[in-house]
């Protein structure tokens, strides 16, 4: 076996040499990001949502007073469709 035939290996592939790599041109520096007119209004649809309560306290109040004065009736047939338009 001959250890000396590596160099020649090396010499055949140019595994030693190496090469200058040309600079990055000046439109390569900067990033830039696009929001599309989409993503705008889901931004502010989504801020609207979050600045809403999650409990409309006026309806709340209300139905609570009907509760309190007896007032507050609920149908089975109502419950029905209201459970049922919930489903689907």
């Amino acid at each position: 076996m001959r250890i000396d035939a590596i160099n020649r290996v090396s010499q055949l592939y140019q595994a030693n040499s190496t090469k200058r790599v040309a600079k990055a041109t000046d439109a390569a520096k900067y990033d830039s990001v696009q929001i599309s007119q989409m993503g705008k209004d889901y931004q502010v649809a989504k801020a609207a949502v979050a600045a809403t309560p999650e409990v409309r306290a006026d309806l709340v109040a209300d139905i609570k007073s009907r509760i309190q004065n007896g007032t507050y009736d609920v149908t089975m047939d109502m419950l029905a469709d209201k459970l049922l338009a919930e489903e689907i």
